[in-house]
């Protein structure tokens, strides 16, 4: 499973890094409201897509495209239903101006993006249908939508230079 999720966890470093790199969360209330109800669209963007993958049997067809066993369906819905509980969590935080809440939210937007290519990918390389591909454009369309809301609120923390310096005098 580790290797068929590898982009996962990629995305998962990615997010971090994001999160430490651009740490500072808009004060206001209104910018992280606009972007809370965003993630919610993609949310229910992301489950709608999770929906499709599931009914299409994404869990068998996508391991068995890398030559590797298929996932169980538990397990499928276990980690997808887990991360939607985490990103509903996470829009309240971000809607309370809790800056850690960004982490998983990067993650859901990065993961929407991935998905909105990677499902086009795949649908070409086995030319044919491949599970996921008819959500996958209203996924990755919302997801860019979600990253570029996100990189504008947030900001990366003052460095403690000559440039604090001159804001300050």
């Amino acid at each position: 499973m580790l290797t068929g999720t590898l982009g996962l966890w990629i995305l998962i470093l990615v997010a971090a890094f994001l999160t430490a790199f651009r740490f500072r969360l808009s004060s206001s209330h209104s910018h992280r409201g606009r972007t809370a109800w965003l993630v919610v669209v993609g949310i229910v963007c992301q489950s709608l897509h999770f929906g499709e993958e599931l009914t299409t049997r994404f869990y068998d067809r996508f391991p068995e495209l890398l030559g590797l066993a298929a996932w169980s369906r538990e397990w499928f819905v276990w980690f997808n239903v887990s991360w939607i509980i985490v990103w509903i969590v996470a829009a309240f935080g971000l809607r309370r101006g809790i800056t850690i809440a960004v982490f998983p939210l990067w993650f859901l937007a990065l993961a929407m993006l991935l998905n909105g290519v990677a499902h086009l990918l795949l649908a070409l390389r086995v030319q044919a249908y491949f599970p996921g591909l008819v959500t996958a454009p209203l996924v990755g369309i919302v997801g860019y939508v979600l990253v570029s809301r996100l990189w504008r609120i947030t900001a990366p923390e003052p460095r403690g230079g000559l440039e604090d310096l001159q804001g300050s005098a």
